[in-house]
């Protein structure tokens, strides 16, 4: 029995690029007031037997003007008054409600102009400062979204986490998620120092193009000479070019996908194992870690942490199988696989 997909627990919300640019916005509102003036003007004056001039009991047509622009925009000073029913009532039902809807656009024009951008700088420049230690994800796209749900499910802070992409949608359901978003080329420098990649401490690259991975990876890489770089490529011919330009992993789902294509050929449980290890919701996890003082002196397969499978000395990697592995020496990274607190527990 296929069990019913869950209805999302947030709405779902239809986004378009909007239509009117900043001033058109503006001409529109002005035009809105100019309407809702007019109404109430057209009413008073229609109306304007029921109106009482304490000044020379007459109501002209400027003091029909006057009475709206004070009416509308405060509550009056009571030299002109209402003093019939239908009078009170128009400023009551009609009048009222106009004040309120020009309020409202005059502080909304305000929040849009000025308030705003103060604001969104104001809160930038304090997420910015606490950018130190994170990751960041350029390109939030089918592989992104991933990569980004993969480190929440491991445990990491989405403060900890900042997504870069162009496209404002993209963003906008990274945010969703609690993670940090910037709209922006992330081949641009000043993007880059907007995510703050000098104090990062991973950064991913996933874009639709390997020309714009090897210029994201290569301004990340001037910017930041020690983070570790991760990227994805789509051509097997460009993957020398991204490491030239500072990668230090390349990742190529084509030729992945293939691999476990292959294995899946001649069964499934090599496949179910390398996707638990990939996986943080697996009952194994495959990690590296630098030797503690325990391990020194140890065989890799002597480990009590985990199953250990390579060291890496010297920028060289050796198997538990080799000579090297027989003794790990201070400095030593090593890989292993270890059990997750869900398989432990289990």
């Amino acid at each position: 029995m296929i069990s019913p997909v869950p209805k999302p627990s947030s709405p779902i919300i239809a986004r378009r690029r909007p239509r009117l640019n900043i001033w058109q916005s503006l001409w529109l509102r002005a035009a809105l007031v100019v309407v809702l003036l007019g109404i109430a003007m057209a009413g008073h004056w229609l109306d304007r037997g029921g109106l009482r001039d304490n000044t020379d009991n007459h109501v002209s047509f400027l003091d029909v003007v006057y009475f709206t622009a004070i009416t509308v925009t405060t509550v009056g000073y009571g030299d002109i008054t209402p003093v019939t029913d239908r009078a009170r009532m128009f400023d009551t039902f009609v009048v009222t409600p106009i004040r309120l809807f020009i309020w409202i656009i005059f502080f909304g024009t305000a929040y849009t102009l000025a308030l705003k951008s103060t604001w969104e700088q104001f809160r930038t420049h304090m997420i910015r400062k606490k950018l130190k230690n994170h990751i960041i994800v350029y390109g939030y796209g089918a592989t992104g979204e991933a990569a980004v749900d993969e480190l929440l499910r491991q445990g990491a802070n989405p403060d900890t986490v900042v997504v870069v992409d162009q496209n404002a949608s993209r963003v906008t359901a990274a945010t969703a998620r609690g993670v940090t978003g910037i709209e922006g080329d992330a081949t641009y420098n000043a993007i880059q120092d907007a995510a703050c990649v000098q104090t990062a401490r991973a950064v991913m690259v996933s874009t639709h193009r390997d020309d714009s991975t090897v210029l994201i990876v290569l301004s990340a890489r001037q910017m930041n000479t020690q983070v570790p770089i991760s990227a994805t490529v789509r051509a097997i011919e460009n993957e020398d070019l991204i490491r030239q330009a500072g990668a230090t992993n390349i990742i190529n789902p084509v030729s992945m996908g293939g691999h476990l294509l292959a294995r899946a050929s001649e069964g499934h449980l090599v496949v179910d194992c390398i996707a638990d290890l990939a996986s943080a919701d697996g009952k194994v996890v495959m990690r590296e870690r630098p030797a503690s003082p325990v391990d020194i002196g140890k065989r890799l397969r002597d480990l009590t942490t985990g199953m250990g499978v390579r060291i890496c000395r010297d920028g060289r990697l050796y198997g538990y199988w080799e000579a090297p592995a027989q003794a790990i020496q201070a400095g030593d990274i090593i890989v292993e696989i270890a059990r997750t607190e869900d398989g432990q527990s289990t």
